[in-house]
């Protein structure tokens, strides 16, 4: 951890004793001022931007401080950002003097100027450059308006975030091609990050410079690029995926089913709801995945009575709700006001609910959330270890193996291309590397077949 410079901490000091703050207690709030500057550099915020503090609350709360402890630690960064303006007001008042047709000083007069004898740690706040604070809010609007998902924001604000800190806080308005070139270059020659990962950087930075800067993205050349190596993904064999999903309890072992046995993502599982689930027809509707692109697969007849069991139990949960006063579940995007009762609709209600009720907005409206994706990947980790799989597997190989199987299975890559709903045939094609080709190699004329 960085230690704070002296001047700093007698500065500190100082105001703490202004503020009554007593002397044993002096220790405690440096303690707090060291983590939240610790946590501002470790996360490239900017020391001097409020709105860092409240995620430093939540590492706080993640951290299981207690509630005094959070109290303290707030009082605590809001003292030296009493600081921070002190400093801020001192230097205006030295530049309007500094504007003013002052003689030139004598030994004798020196002392009549405002100070700017700033610590260290104080210059390296003032001196970091411009806020960047209203280029995320538009970086967060212009996600919206495209309808991108949490994901993508959570994402492309980091990166910025990255480029902010290696800009050293430079003023959007000067960022330039030359920025983006040894950014690039320094994510893979000193970071030496994946290809994929470089190329998120890039559309990060595309996107800032075209959507919310609004200027010319020029061609990007002589950036050193990552190298790219051929991706094989994991695979698990008919016999592995059984013994995973044996070691699970539901509704882990449903959603793992379907992951499996419908080749879903994670989070287009999750995202189900009960009127997604056609029996009639036995197709399962993927809505909004990847890219918003909606899509449906064939439901598993093997599942069929494990799907209505799960049905029934969210029947029982959403009579309970109702009874409760509860707000309905969450819906997407405008939805919730185009039609206000449509969250207590049962056709509304997610297939794999959350296990609590969630509080929402000033009012404290309580709404359901779908089950956690972090529940099932805890689970199945322990699935995995538990059934002594020797292989990396996520939630993800399960829909690598789902492709891989239908391919070993003799069925048309096209058709497993739209079953995964890849854009494009490329992608799909990266699983003939899982399973063993089948394929004729011996040349042979079609007038002897």
């Amino acid at each position: 951890m960085k230690p704070l410079v002296p001047k700093l901490i007698d500065a500190y000091d100082a105001i703490l004793n202004e503020k009554g703050i007593t002397q044993n207690m002096h220790n405690d709030y440096t303690k707090w001022l060291r983590f939240y500057l610790d946590f501002c550099h470790k996360y490239h915020f900017l020391n001097v931007t409020k709105k860092s503090f409240p995620e430093f609350h939540d590492k706080l709360q993640a951290k299981k401080q207690s509630k005094a402890s959070c109290r303290q630690a707030y009082h605590a960064i809001s003292l030296y950002y009493e600081l921070i303006d002190r400093i801020n007001e001192n230097l205006a008042q030295a530049d309007e003097v500094s504007k003013a047709d002052v003689p030139t000083q004598t030994p004798s007069n020196k002392e009549a100027v405002p100070s700017k004898a700033l610590s260290t740690e104080q210059e390296a706040v003032k001196l970091s450059g411009a806020s960047w604070v209203s280029l995320f809010d538009k970086l967060s609007v212009a996600i919206q308006v495209r309808h991108y998902s949490p994901k993508t924001l959570k994402a492309y604000r980091s990166w910025i975030r990255q480029l902010q800190a290696f800009t050293k806080s430079k003023s959007p308005e000067l960022l330039c091609m030359e920025d983006v070139k040894s950014f690039l270059s320094s994510l893979a020659v000193e970071k030496k990050v994946a290809a994929s990962t470089q190329n998120q950087a890039f559309n990060a930075l595309l996107f800032l410079f075209r959507h919310v800067l609004e200027k010319e993205f020029e061609q990007v050349e002589g950036v050193v690029r990552a190298k790219r190596k051929t991706y094989i993904p994991v695979v698990l064999s008919r016999e592995e995926v059984d013994s995973v999903i044996a070691c699970l309890r539901e509704p882990n072992q449903l959603v793992v089913q379907l992951l499996y046995g419908c080749g879903l993502r994670l989070f287009e599982c999750l995202k189900l709801r009960i009127q997604d689930v056609n029996f009639d027809t036995k197709i399962v509707v993927v809505h909004d995945g990847k890219g918003k692109k909606d899509r449906s697969v064939p439901m598993p007849e093997t599942l069929l009575e494990a799907l209505q069991m799960q049905i029934e139990k969210v029947k029982s949960l959403h009579n309970e709700d109702l009874m409760s006063g509860y707000d309905g579940v969450f819906l997407p995007d405008s939805l919730s006001k185009k039609y206000k009762s449509a969250g207590k609709e049962f056709a509304w209600q997610w297939l794999f609910p959350a296990r609590i009720l969630t509080h929402v907005g000033e009012d404290h409206e309580l709404r359901r959330y779908h089950l956690h994706e972090t529940h099932v990947q805890k689970a199945l980790r322990k699935a995995v270890q538990k059934a002594q799989i020797p292989k990396r597997a996520t939630a993800h190989t399960f829909r690598h193996s789902f492709a891989s199987h239908l391919l070993q299975a003799n069925y048309d890559i096209r058709t497993i291309q739209e079953l995964l709903g890849h854009s494009n045939l490329r992608t799909t094609m990266i699983y003939t590397h899982t399973v063993q080709s089948q394929t004729v190699k011996q040349s042979k004329s079609p007038l002897d077949f």
